[in-house]
């Protein structure tokens, strides 16, 4: 008799982990690709498809390795395509174009995007506002910034700088080993430091860490900051490949994206489970449906369309797979443990002890003689 498909995927799960799942559906979709392009009479890995995919990766690698950490303590951050947006004209207008200055322009990015994500950690636990409305309130704010003082290009980027926009090794360009560094240093960050402890502990579930003696504000900001100086260097990258600032590249989602590339990694959506190792997956699987779109040239709504997709049917497969999995460390919003009915005890005469633990000897009915 065939298990059913479910079972199946549990057993993988069991096997392999959400995140070798994720890399396992990775490997399917790189090899159903190849198939389906090969049948068109092209060839998915060319060294320019290769590229591109690679290339599309790191920007949203960037990204969604942050957009990882707040998710994982249960907090979320609508103002990253903002924050990336307004890191393009910082760098940009404090470079000038001299070489000279790519030091002071990395940090004024970088720093800015700090402030602001300690802002928004600060306004979640501090002031208690839901983080979709605390970051969406954020980006908003930075955006009528952008349109009311850059209409248009802004300031120049050093062709040095441009070189991390463009130069690769091989077929691997130094952005996405960038960015693959960042995912290795934040795995190192949650699997080592008490840091990292804490932020699964909150998102877990945040009363239970404070009962444990964790500060739960602490990671939370902690990890809105993180999340934020990512997007500044996702703002880096967007300089160094324009050459200039870019008030306007917010228009393209980023947020959204990088949110659906960390639920597609395994990471749950609630806080407490998974990790940047299945996030980095999640983008690969997107640059991938990207590139693959693209070489078969289809229709750019038809592509959202089927992105969108593919993002519902895989989180919907993750769930199915998971359902009967349940948390023993941090049990909050996983399935409640199911509790035996309590049967009526027989009538012996004597009254129920109110405190089993005082380990009293039950008295007669009608109180004490």
């Amino acid at each position: 008799m065939t298990p059913p498909p479910t079972s199946v995927l549990r057993s993988l799960r069991a096997r392999t982990g959400t995140t070798g799942l994720v890399y396992l559906a990775l490997v399917l979709l790189l090899a159903v690709s190849a198939a389906f392009v090969a049948a068109r009479g092209g060839n998915l890995f060319t060294t320019a498809n290769t590229v591109d995919l690679l290339t599309r990766s790191s920007l949203l690698g960037f990204l969604a390795v942050g957009m990882t950490l707040v998710i994982l303590c249960r907090s979320l951050d609508l103002s990253v395509g903002y924050v990336a947006a307004l890191s393009t004209v910082v760098a940009a207008t404090t470079m000038a174009g001299d070489p000279s200055r790519i030091v002071l322009g990395v940090a004024a990015a970088l720093g800015l995007a700090a402030l602001i994500g300690l802002v928004n950690g600060l306004v979640v636990t501090g002031l208690r506002v839901n983080p979709f409305i605390a970051t969406l309130g954020m980006g908003l704010v930075i955006k009528g910034y952008l349109d009311t003082n850059f209409q248009g290009p802004a300031g120049a980027v050093p062709a040095a700088f441009q070189t991390f926009g463009y130069t690769r090794i091989g077929v691997l360009p130094v952005s996405t080993l960038v960015m693959l560094g960042v995912a290795v240093a934040a795995v190192l960050f949650l699997s080592r430091t008490r840091m990292g402890y804490h932020i699964y502990a909150v998102g877990g579930d945040a009363d239970v860490a404070r009962l444990s003696g964790v500060r739960s504000g602490v990671p939370t900001v902690t990890a809105h900051v993180l999340c934020s100086v990512t997007a500044g260097v996702a703002g880096l990258l967007l300089a160094a490949r324009f050459g200039t600032g870019s008030a306007t590249v917010y228009s393209g989602g980023y947020e959204l994206e990088a949110i659906a590339a960390v639920v597609l990694g395994g990471t749950y959506l609630l806080g407490g489970r998974g990790g940047v190792a299945g996030t980095v997956a999640g983008v690969l699987i997107l640059a991938t449906l990207d590139t693959v779109f693209n070489v078969l040239a289809v229709d750019p709504f038809v592509k959202d369309v089927l992105r969108g997709v593919i993002v519902i049917a895989a989180v919907a497969v993750y769930a199915r797979g998971g359902r009967s999995a349940v948390r023993t460390r941090f049990p909050s919003g996983g399935a409640p443990p199911s509790s035996p009915v309590p049967r009526p005890a027989p009538d012996t005469g004597t009254a129920p002890d109110p405190d089993p633990g005082t380990g009293s000897a039950p008295q007669p009915l009608g109180g004490r003689r």
